[in-house]
């Protein structure tokens, strides 16, 4: 096998041990996506898919082990680790007392975008003038989904992003899913479902706290 250069290999880590309790939910767990490249987390409900992606995301610290970005431990570049990075998680990452509208919009502006039809494409076209406190808990899944699709991060990791979404927003994610990867994105995500099978990344099932 050619020896990589580790600017190229985008996302990785190494050796991730983590317990809750005496509960083993990483168990030197080793993954590796390329830019270009996406990975699907599948495996039943409890196995550490949120717990993986709170660990790549730098929110949940291992007991032993490293996540690297471009071959650098990002707890050694926090700063360029979090421009890098979209993360789409339970809790919606929005400003409670702003509406969905001015959350969008500071991210859009963020990212030198307008926000466009983003919203509308995710079925929240209802509740742009909301407070993000009163939106249901779907709501928010899909306002934080839309925070991620307006950004211009390297890195989109996404917990169940396909929850939620009709038909259309699902078709609409994976058009998003499929230009970024194209353009050399990394995603990382975890899903139930198959709405993503179209777009043909590689699928690793969390398993006994490794991937098969």
């Amino acid at each position: 096998m050619p020896e990589l250069n580790p600017k190229n290999i985008g996302l990785s880590a190494s050796g991730l041990l983590l317990f809750r309790g005496e509960r083993c939910l990483l168990n030197q767990l080793a993954l590796r996506v390329a830019p270009g490249e996406g990975l699907v987390l599948r495996g039943p409900n409890g196995t550490g898919k949120t717990t993986l992606l709170r660990v790549l995301c730098g929110l949940t610290l291992p007991e032993e082990g490293d996540v690297h970005w471009k071959g650098i431990a990002i707890r050694q570049q926090r700063d360029e680790w979090q421009r890098a990075l979209g993360w789409s998680g339970h809790k919606a990452g929005l400003k409670s007392e702003l509406t969905v509208r001015e959350n969008l919009d500071f991210a859009a502006a963020l990212a030198g975008r307008r926000m466009g039809e983003i919203p509308a494409e995710l079925g929240l076209a209802e509740c742009l003038d909301l407070p993000a406190r009163v939106l249901s808990a779907g709501q928010q899944r899909r306002s934080s989904l839309a925070r991620v699709l307006l950004g211009n991060a390297l890195v989109w990791l996404l917990d169940e992003p396909y929850s939620n979404l009709d038909a259309q927003g699902q078709a609409y994610l994976n058009a998003c899913l499929d230009t970024h990867l194209a353009a050399g994105g990394i995603a990382v995500i975890a899903s139930h479902g198959n709405a993503h099978s179209a777009l043909g990344m590689t699928e690793k099932t969390l398993m006994n706290g490794v991937l098969q």
